[in-house]
């Protein structure tokens, strides 16, 4: 194998403007009277500051002079195939929330998988879309989602004919996907647009042996996250859209409207530089990426016990690592434990799962080593197999019942009760394990003895159960009577 880093595959500083003038301000001697108030010196904060470059004025004067991030912006809406591309410091959060609050006004229906980050759902509660719940298919064998049957959204259309998008995530978490171009011909048949967040998938679309991303699959928006699969600063993503179905000046202000007036030029610098590697090189880091996880799936997958989630490109991320762990007997908490233990840190670990995110950065140095460590962890917590446990944000999902849109629940008067009291309550709160983030319980929803015993399982397994009032689930926030 090829190792990416012996290989001459850096940015060509010609192609990437940002970044190119991010790396000459870092040493460009000035004497600024503007913010940030560190002023480029270290010596009240230390080194945190060092890399602290604002896009305006640092990359750009304040008047947008040389108008460097909209031609940054520009030739990556080209490389995508779209009309429209903004670059966030905000992550897919807001890139979310700007699709939420282009698509429709208050009081308006969405069609939505169930199993969308909180970042939509909050999305939603801002614009004051009501979300009519799509569930994804389950796979009973890892507890896992497989994909979102298009058949289900486009019943979900019929039935609410005044609806205005339709949302959904793809790649999954895990890195399952569904039938993009099956999802986008149902949507459009409807007359509305697809919206997909591909946080997890910045790098789909540019290697033979990945699925194609969702604009080219026929999607009117993407969402992704270029710190996620690419080798961007934490917070960068990008947000596209075709305008045919979406309306480029609405999108324009919704980006505006919760996106911050005082933008990190490391952070922008970096999308740019991601633009540039991928258009440059990015088949060869990728193809590299593709191989080690192969081999690391193939380990894996020897191990009595493990299920490592694996099958065709259009059916799972062929960059994604996911290992089952219930047959073995181990728990993931503890794996986790021992990587961190040997510096080996992970994306997550639930009682039954884990994900480990190898990107572009990495090498066979960097994932043969691990691979070892997982696997002598494993045989050190081997014990008795058990059953599956589905992710209680999918056992919340099977089980609730809307009684009000999220929005009106978000603002009623709520009270706090016992988690006994709760069930059969309206929930005022968001749940969500996380990672990933995807709500077990979205506010308006009924809350019922399943989803709050699954999130206690979760919690005792040691997994974070994450954006709870009471973070131990002995009492819980409801629309007040």
């Amino acid at each position: 194998m090829t190792d990416p880093v012996a290989r001459d595959l850096s940015v060509d500083p010609a192609d990437a403007a940002l970044l190119d003038e991010y790396n000459q301000a870092l040493t460009a001697a000035t004497t600024p009277f503007t913010i940030p108030g560190h002023k480029g010196r270290t010596q009240l904060l230390g080194p945190v500051t060092a890399g602290d470059v604002p896009m305006y004025p640092g990359l750009d004067t304040i008047k947008v002079t040389h108008r460097r991030l909209q031609i940054a912006e520009q030739r990556a809406a080209d490389l995508w195939g779209a009309d429209w591309c903004r670059f966030s410091v905000g992550g897919s959060t807001h890139a979310n929330q700007t699709l939420a609050l282009a698509v429709g006004a208050p009081g308006d229906v969405v069609v939505a998988t169930r199993a969308v980050h909180r970042s939509t759902l909050l999305g939603f509660v801002l614009a004051g879309l009501d979300p009519v719940w799509v569930h994804p298919e389950v796979d009973p064998v890892s507890g896992l989602p497989t994909g979102l049957p298009a058949e289900r959204v486009e019943q979900a259309l019929r039935d609410h004919p005044g609806a205005k998008a339709v949302f959904v995530v793809e790649p999954g978490y895990v890195g399952t996907r569904s039938d993009v171009r099956a999802l986008a011909e149902v949507s459009h048949l409807a007359g509305v647009p697809l919206v997909v967040d591909q946080a997890w998938g910045a790098h789909l679309g540019f290697h033979p042996d990945l699925p194609e991303h969702a604009l080219q699959a026929g999607a009117d928006a993407l969402i992704t996250s270029a710190h996620k699969a690419l080798p961007a600063y934490t917070q960068a993503a990008m947000v596209f859209a075709r305008t045919q179905l979406l309306d480029r000046d609405r999108l324009e202000r919704a980006f505006e409207a919760t996106h911050t007036t005082s933008p990190a030029g490391a952070i922008l610098a970096s999308i740019d530089g991601c633009r540039s590697l991928l258009e440059q090189h990015g088949s060869a880091l990728l193809g590299t990426a593709i191989e080690l996880v192969t081999q690391a799936r193939t380990r894996l997958a020897e191990v009595p016990g493990l299920d490592v989630l694996d099958g065709p490109a259009h059916e799972v991320d062929p960059t994604k690592l996911v290992v089952g762990l219930a047959a073995t007997g181990a728990t993931g908490p503890a794996i986790e434990n021992d990587l961190i233990a040997r510096g080996f840190p992970i994306e997550l670990a639930d009682r039954d799962t884990i994900v480990a995110i190898v990107t572009i950065a990495d090498t066979a140095d960097t994932v043969g080593p691990f691979v070892d460590a997982l696997i002598a962890s494993v045989e050190r917590h081997r014990g008795t197999p058990r059953t599956v446990q589905a992710p209680p944000w999918l056992s919340g999902g099977a089980y609730a019942e809307a009684a009000m849109t999220p929005r009106a629940a978000f603002f009623a008067p709520h009270e706090r009760v016992t988690a006994g009291q709760a069930v059969g309550r309206i929930s005022a709160e968001l749940i969500a394990p996380y990672p990933p983030g995807i709500p077990a319980i979205v506010p308006g929803e009924l809350l019922t003895h399943e989803v709050l015993d699954a999130l206690r399982a979760a919690a005792a397994a040691g997994v974070r159960v994450a954006y709870a009032a009471d973070p131990t689930l002995q009492t819980v926030q409801v629309v007040a009577r």
